[in-house]
């Protein structure tokens, strides 16, 4: 479980690394008088620290050895 655990933590962190946020698109409602609305669309982009990415594969490859360790 902690081979598992560690090897999905390597992998968000080489994505996290490699792509450095994620957008996203909120709708919001600015105007609604009656049958007339209008509405906007924000994008918005959520940036990642690549400390985030790095913490994460090292964590990742410390349950690795961990969980190699406790099968042998």
């Amino acid at each position: 479980m902690l081979k598992l655990i560690g090897v999905l933590l390597i992998v968000f962190g080489l994505v996290a690394l490699a792509v450095g946020g994620f957008s996203y698109t909120r709708r919001e409602k600015v105007l609604d008088i009656g049958p007339l609305q209008a509405t906007t669309e924000k994008h918005e982009t959520v940036p990642i620290a690549p400390i985030v990415g790095v913490t994460a594969v090292v964590a990742g490859i410390a349950l690795v050895v961990v969980g190699s360790k406790a099968r042998a």
